[in-house]
């Protein structure tokens, strides 16, 4: 009698605990539904394909001993990145001694300093990382009338902000705008207040705001109560993408102006992931994740594409052959083609500018179908025209 084929084990972490636990178990449930559609077509190889996952906290901490764990213990055929900078930094240089094929999920800038020729990442926004993701706000700001001059900056204090503030900061320049304000705060903040407080007292025309899930909802609050209203808000909010903070936020969120990485516009419905997304949104409210999942679900997915073609392109699990087909290929995947250039970066990126508008109440059904998140750039994308200033949009909700 023929033995079963030992399954192809995949091993990381995600943060399914802590600030990061909404995005990390849509996440999850995108790599399930992965496994059980590759298995279902007869695995990988002709082998099934089995996860050994661990829950990082979101603590950087833990995330070295997790990669040691997975590759001496478990001895794990494949490894692949977890959610986020502040995760895959940290295992990085483990990643590096050992020479593993490395494809990480919407980190930032996470190969600037090491440089590691095995990394690829799963995220759009291009060569130059830092400032793609605020690239459209400042390009959408500077072909307005009147012409925005001064910009604010303001971000949580963690790993991930810094990199989009220096793209910022980049941004600004590029577009002759001066930097008139630049803070900080706790990710423990509860009252935003004197944040808002302070960037009113530097009268910056734009706002532009680096925050995770829960101070991105304080943000929102705060700025809608204050006296203040800055020509432009948002540009690198971690938290208008995740369903549950706008169904909290409702129409708290016209106006403010988001980057995202997709969006459900017609000019974004790459094959296969109208499917996905309805095999994933009617799972979610069971598994308790984002009910739509629009920011984590396509690229997570796609990530998984990433590694099925290259183990299957190349017939087995070498990481150094899987790591130089990737570096050569095309990819076919649920978010489009992808092709990986320099440090593993997107070829070319391909970050959208959303700005929320009409949103009525907290309702989620009026965010699912892309008429309350209108793509304004860029131009090939788009779905809808920017409202211009802040308080207009706001008056025409």
């Amino acid at each position: 009698m023929a033995t079963a084929p030992a399954p192809i084990r995949i091993g990381y972490c995600l943060s399914l605990t802590g600030p990061l636990a909404d995005n990390s178990r849509s996440a999850r449930l995108a790599h399930e539904i992965w496994r059980q559609d590759v298995n279902s077509r007869g695995g990988l190889l002709g082998r099934p394909v089995e996860f050994v996952r661990y829950d990082d906290q979101g603590s950087a901490d833990s995330v070295h001993g997790i990669y040691e764990r997975l590759i001496d213990e478990h001895e794990v055929d494949l490894v692949i990145g977890g959610y986020g900078t502040n995760t895959l930094l940290p295992a990085m240089p483990l990643i590096a001694e050992r020479e593993r094929f490395f494809v990480g999920l919407m980190g930032l800038g996470v190969n600037n300093a090491l440089l590691y020729p095995n990394y690829f990442a799963m995220i759009p926004t291009g060569p130059d990382p830092n400032a793609a993701l605020t690239e459209g706000f400042f390009a959408l700001a500077a072909e307005q009338t009147p012409r925005p001059t001064t910009v604010a900056l303001v971000s949580a204090d963690a790993e991930f902000s810094r990199n989009p503030v220096i793209g910022a900061r980049a941004n600004a320049a590029k577009y002759g705008m001066k930097v008139v304000h630049e803070a900080t705060y706790p990710l423990s903040t509860d009252d935003f207040a004197p944040v808002i407080d302070a960037v009113a007292e530097s009268g910056g025309d734009l706002l532009l705001l680096c925050s995770y899930l829960a101070d991105s909802v304080g943000l929102a609050r705060a700025l809608r109560t204050h006296h203040f209203r800055p020509k432009m808000v948002g540009g690198a909010m971690i938290g208008p993408q995740n369903t549950a903070v706008r169904t909290k936020l409702g129409p708290l969120l016209n106006g403010f102006v988001n980057y995202e990485y997709w969006a459900p516009v017609p000019k974004m419905m790459f094959r296969g992931v109208e499917e996905l997304l309805k095999t994933y949104q009617a799972r979610a409210g069971e598994a308790g994740v984002d009910l739509l999942g629009h920011y984590m679900v396509p690229l997570a997915y796609a990530q998984l594409q990433v590694v099925a073609q290259a183990v299957e392109s190349t017939g087995g699990l070498d990481d150094a052959s899987l790591s130089a087909y990737a570096r050569e290929a095309t990819f076919s995947t649920v978010v489009g083609d992808v092709r990986f250039g320099a440090k593993g970066e997107w070829m070319q990126p391909r970050v959208l500018q959303v700005q929320f508008q009409g949103v009525s109440g907290h309702e989620v059904g009026q965010f699912r179908d892309g008429a309350r998140q209108i793509v304004v750039a860029p131009p090939e994308s788009s779905s809808g025209k920017l409202v211009f200033p802040y308080a207009r949009a706001l008056a025409v909700q």
